[in-house]
Protein backbone atom coordinates (compact mmCIF):
# COMPACT_ATOMS: atom_id res chain seq x y z
CA UNK A 1 0.00 0.00 0.00
CA UNK A 2 1.32 3.44 -0.97
CA UNK A 3 2.03 5.84 1.84
CA UNK A 4 0.14 8.99 0.86
CA UNK A 5 1.21 10.97 3.88
CA UNK A 6 2.93 14.23 3.00
CA UNK A 7 6.48 14.85 4.17
CA UNK A 8 6.30 17.39 7.00
CA UNK A 9 7.76 20.80 6.23
CA UNK A 10 11.17 21.41 7.82
CA UNK A 11 11.21 23.52 10.96
CA UNK A 12 12.31 27.15 10.72
CA UNK A 13 14.54 26.43 13.71
CA UNK A 14 17.52 25.01 11.85
CA UNK A 15 21.19 25.77 11.25
CA UNK A 16 20.85 27.31 7.76
CA UNK A 17 18.27 29.80 9.01
CA UNK A 18 20.42 30.54 12.07
CA UNK A 19 23.32 31.39 9.75
CA UNK A 20 21.05 33.68 7.76
CA UNK A 21 20.06 35.51 10.96
CA UNK A 22 23.74 35.77 11.95
CA UNK A 23 24.46 37.36 8.56
CA UNK A 24 21.74 39.94 9.14
CA UNK A 25 23.14 40.73 12.59
CA UNK A 26 26.63 41.15 11.13
CA UNK A 27 25.49 43.96 8.83
CA UNK A 28 25.43 46.71 11.53
CA UNK A 29 28.71 45.37 12.96
CA UNK A 30 30.27 45.67 9.51
CA UNK A 31 28.93 49.20 9.06
CA UNK A 32 30.22 50.38 12.43
CA UNK A 33 33.70 49.09 11.60
CA UNK A 34 33.71 50.56 8.11
CA UNK A 35 32.06 53.93 8.67
CA UNK A 36 33.26 54.46 12.24
CA UNK A 37 36.99 54.66 11.64
CA UNK A 38 37.31 52.53 8.52
CA UNK A 39 37.87 55.53 6.30
CA UNK A 40 41.26 56.26 7.86
CA UNK A 41 42.23 53.46 10.26
CA UNK A 42 43.64 50.34 8.55
CA UNK A 43 42.90 48.12 11.55
CA UNK A 44 39.21 49.05 11.49
CA UNK A 45 39.13 48.48 7.73
CA UNK A 46 40.66 45.01 8.14
CA UNK A 47 38.03 44.31 10.80
CA UNK A 48 35.29 45.36 8.36
CA UNK A 49 36.84 43.12 5.71
CA UNK A 50 36.91 40.15 8.10
CA UNK A 51 33.25 40.61 9.05
CA UNK A 52 32.29 40.96 5.37
CA UNK A 53 34.08 37.73 4.43
CA UNK A 54 32.53 35.82 7.34
CA UNK A 55 29.09 37.10 6.34
CA UNK A 56 29.59 36.10 2.71
CA UNK A 57 30.78 32.67 3.84
CA UNK A 58 27.56 32.18 5.78
CA UNK A 59 25.71 33.08 2.56
CA UNK A 60 27.39 30.18 0.78
CA UNK A 61 27.21 27.66 3.61
CA UNK A 62 23.57 28.23 4.62
CA UNK A 63 22.31 27.66 1.10
CA UNK A 64 24.50 24.58 0.70
CA UNK A 65 23.34 23.07 3.98
CA UNK A 66 19.66 23.89 3.35
CA UNK A 67 19.72 22.06 0.02
CA UNK A 68 21.81 19.15 1.24
CA UNK A 69 19.81 18.55 4.42
CA UNK A 70 16.39 19.31 2.94
CA UNK A 71 15.92 22.32 5.23
CA UNK A 72 14.61 24.84 2.72
CA UNK A 73 11.91 26.85 4.51
CA UNK A 74 9.61 29.76 3.69
CA UNK A 75 11.52 31.83 6.26
CA UNK A 76 14.79 31.03 4.52
CA UNK A 77 13.40 31.90 1.09
CA UNK A 78 12.47 35.36 2.37
CA UNK A 79 15.26 36.07 4.87
CA UNK A 80 18.19 34.83 2.77
CA UNK A 81 17.82 37.34 -0.10
CA UNK A 82 17.07 40.11 2.41
CA UNK A 83 20.32 39.31 4.23
CA UNK A 84 22.26 39.22 0.95
CA UNK A 85 20.92 42.54 -0.28
CA UNK A 86 21.37 44.20 3.12
CA UNK A 87 25.03 43.16 3.31
CA UNK A 88 25.78 44.21 -0.26
CA UNK A 89 23.97 47.53 0.19
CA UNK A 90 25.84 48.18 3.45
CA UNK A 91 29.20 47.47 1.78
CA UNK A 92 28.59 49.61 -1.30
CA UNK A 93 27.01 52.54 0.53
CA UNK A 94 29.62 52.32 3.30
CA UNK A 95 32.45 52.47 0.75
CA UNK A 96 30.82 55.55 -0.75
CA UNK A 97 30.46 57.21 2.67
CA UNK A 98 34.18 56.74 3.42
CA UNK A 99 35.13 58.05 -0.02
CA UNK A 100 36.32 54.83 -1.64
CA UNK A 101 33.56 54.60 -4.26
CA UNK A 102 31.77 57.31 -6.24
CA UNK A 103 28.02 57.47 -5.63
CA UNK A 104 27.06 56.18 -9.08
CA UNK A 105 28.55 52.72 -8.35
CA UNK A 106 26.23 51.79 -5.46
CA UNK A 107 23.30 53.40 -7.30
CA UNK A 108 23.82 51.32 -10.45
CA UNK A 109 24.40 48.04 -8.62
CA UNK A 110 21.68 48.44 -6.02
CA UNK A 111 19.02 49.59 -8.48
CA UNK A 112 19.69 46.39 -10.42
CA UNK A 113 19.78 44.19 -7.29
CA UNK A 114 16.58 45.47 -5.74
CA UNK A 115 14.90 45.79 -9.13
CA UNK A 116 15.38 42.09 -9.88
CA UNK A 117 14.22 41.21 -6.35
CA UNK A 118 11.00 43.17 -6.93
CA UNK A 119 10.63 41.50 -10.34
CA UNK A 120 10.87 38.06 -8.73
CA UNK A 121 8.03 38.91 -6.34
CA UNK A 122 5.89 40.40 -9.13
CA UNK A 123 6.09 37.33 -11.39
CA UNK A 124 6.03 34.68 -8.66
CA UNK A 125 2.28 34.19 -9.21
CA UNK A 126 3.16 32.79 -12.64
CA UNK A 127 6.73 31.47 -12.49
CA UNK A 128 9.77 31.25 -10.23
CA UNK A 129 12.77 33.01 -11.73
CA UNK A 130 15.74 30.70 -11.11
CA UNK A 131 19.25 31.90 -10.37
CA UNK A 132 21.57 31.74 -13.35
CA UNK A 133 25.28 31.00 -13.67
CA UNK A 134 25.72 34.64 -14.60
CA UNK A 135 24.03 35.65 -11.36
CA UNK A 136 26.46 33.50 -9.39
CA UNK A 137 29.41 35.01 -11.29
CA UNK A 138 28.02 38.46 -10.47
CA UNK A 139 28.03 37.64 -6.75
CA UNK A 140 31.62 36.35 -6.92
CA UNK A 141 32.82 39.45 -8.76
CA UNK A 142 31.00 41.82 -6.42
CA UNK A 143 32.46 40.04 -3.39
CA UNK A 144 35.98 40.14 -4.87
CA UNK A 145 35.72 43.81 -5.84
CA UNK A 146 34.34 44.89 -2.46
CA UNK A 147 36.98 42.84 -0.64
CA UNK A 148 39.76 44.52 -2.62
CA UNK A 149 38.24 47.95 -2.02
CA UNK A 150 37.95 47.30 1.70
CA UNK A 151 41.66 46.45 1.93
CA UNK A 152 42.77 49.55 0.03
CA UNK A 153 43.50 51.63 3.15
CA UNK A 154 45.54 48.88 4.88
CA UNK A 155 47.60 48.44 1.71
CA UNK A 156 48.12 52.22 1.44
CA UNK A 157 49.29 52.50 5.06
CA UNK A 158 51.21 49.25 5.46
CA UNK A 159 52.50 48.52 1.93
CA UNK A 160 52.33 51.86 0.07
CA UNK A 161 54.44 50.58 -2.84
CA UNK A 162 51.60 48.20 -3.79
CA UNK A 163 48.79 50.72 -3.47
CA UNK A 164 48.72 51.90 -7.09
CA UNK A 165 48.67 48.36 -8.49
CA UNK A 166 46.14 47.27 -5.85
CA UNK A 167 43.83 50.13 -6.80
CA UNK A 168 44.02 49.23 -10.49
CA UNK A 169 43.18 45.57 -9.78
CA UNK A 170 40.35 46.59 -7.45
CA UNK A 171 38.80 48.83 -10.11
CA UNK A 172 39.19 46.16 -12.79
CA UNK A 173 37.28 43.78 -10.52
CA UNK A 174 34.64 46.43 -9.74
CA UNK A 175 34.22 47.28 -13.43
CA UNK A 176 33.78 43.60 -14.27
CA UNK A 177 31.25 43.29 -11.44
CA UNK A 178 29.27 46.29 -12.72
CA UNK A 179 29.22 44.98 -16.30
CA UNK A 180 28.13 41.47 -15.27
CA UNK A 181 25.57 42.96 -12.87
CA UNK A 182 23.96 44.97 -15.68
CA UNK A 183 24.15 42.19 -18.28
CA UNK A 184 22.60 39.61 -15.96
CA UNK A 185 19.93 42.12 -14.95
CA UNK A 186 18.91 42.55 -18.59
CA UNK A 187 19.03 38.77 -19.08
CA UNK A 188 16.73 38.23 -16.08
CA UNK A 189 14.24 40.74 -17.49
CA UNK A 190 14.20 39.00 -20.88
CA UNK A 191 13.84 35.56 -19.28
CA UNK A 192 11.04 36.80 -17.04
CA UNK A 193 9.11 38.14 -20.01
CA UNK A 194 9.46 34.84 -21.88
CA UNK A 195 8.57 32.69 -18.86
CA UNK A 196 5.47 34.72 -18.05
CA UNK A 197 4.34 34.57 -21.68
CA UNK A 198 4.81 30.79 -21.71
CA UNK A 199 2.97 30.44 -18.41
CA UNK A 200 0.05 32.41 -19.84
CA UNK A 201 0.08 30.39 -23.05
CA UNK A 202 0.89 33.44 -25.15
Amino acid sequence: MNDSRETPAPSNWNLPNLLTVVRILLVPVFLVLLVGQGGVDPAWRVGAFAVFIVAMFTDWIDGTLARRWGMITDFGKIADPIADKALMAAALIGLWVVGTLPLWVPIVILVREFGITVLRFVIIRWVVLPASKGGKLKTVLQTLAIGLMLLGIPVLVWVPALFAAWTVVAWIAMTAAIVVTLVTGIDYCVKSYRLVREANGS
